[in-house]
């Protein structure tokens, strides 16, 4: 399987270059400015980092959106699990904050690798050191609700202290409030909707393709990557792989389709 000889080479190009480490032992001068550069500098400059990680080939910068999508109704936020637009981009989300993998923060810095971590308070717990750093690489943080319970059917003032909540943690610890929120298991009715706009969210952000086992899962369409498709990646959950090794299959997958990896925040 492609994704399984993708997973080999990236494992061969750790025993050679020890990627477990941001910094080589034995690094040369000028060696740390040209993994920063990561894959948009000129050739010679940008080939190391993509190569480190095991791609074919750098990921290209992805275009600038010329216009957002409106909300789907006047005063809720849209639900969105797919961005509509021409740009042969796609998203990559991260939910919980349960995995903390450092080599991932690694990924994200030296690839420039936009991403959108949708954290959820009580999963991280006192792990939030670690989506600081994710952050000072160009992560972005997310709403991801206090305690992950499932919002289909609460009422109001129990949503609204889930949404809220966390919307206020997340200030204290990072200084922002977040525009996104993705509702745990992705289930959501009207209640979630009227809370997320009072909570000062502006979208609400679903999936249409999910990395689980080893390979894409797509709730609705066509069974590939399309343009504006927002991919889900797990974290936390029982496997043999890494996130870092997970998102590695996911980017393969990515430029195998002839796609790059957009901002979701530029596009919403």
């Amino acid at each position: 399987m492609k994704w399984r000889a993708l997973t080999a080479g990236v494992l061969a190009a750790t025993l050679l270059t020890g990627c477990a480490q941001s910094v080589a032992p034995t690094e040369r001068p000028g060696e740390k400015a040209a993994q920063r550069a990561g894959s948009y500098g000129p050739e010679g400059v940008g080939e190391r980092p993509y190569r480190r990680w095991g791609l074919a080939a750098p990921l290209r910068p992805a275009p600038k959106p010329a216009v957002r999508p409106a909300a789907a109704r006047p005063g809720l936020p849209p639900v969105l699990d797919r961005v509509r637009t021409p740009d042969r981009v796609v998203f990559l989300t991260y939910d919980d904050g349960a995995e903390k993998d450092p080599r991932f923060v690694d990924l994200v810095r030296e690839l420039r690798l936009p991403v959108s971590m949708f954290l959820t308070d009580s999963v991280v717990g006192p792990g939030y050191g670690h989506f600081a750093r994710l952050r000072s690489v160009g992560a972005s943080i997310q709403n991801h609700t206090l305690d992950h319970p499932a919002l289909r059917g609460l009422p109001y003032a129990g949503q609204r202290a889930e949404i809220c909540g966390q919307q206020d943690k997340l200030r204290s610890r990072f200084g922002i409030r977040p525009r996104l929120f993705r509702p745990p298991y992705g289930t959501y009715d009207a209640t979630t909707l009227r809370a997320a706009a009072d909570c000062g969210l502006s979208a609400v952000v679903l999936w249409r393709a999910s990395a689980a086992n080893g390979e894409l899962a797509f709730t609705e369409g066509a069974s590939r990557l399309r343009p504006g498709d927002i991919v889900s990646v797990p974290s936390g959950e029982p496997t043999d792989d890494t996130l870092t090794e997970r998102t590695i299959r996911v980017l393969g997958e990515i430029q195998g389709r002839g796609l790059t990896v957009g901002r979701l925040e530029d596009y919403v």
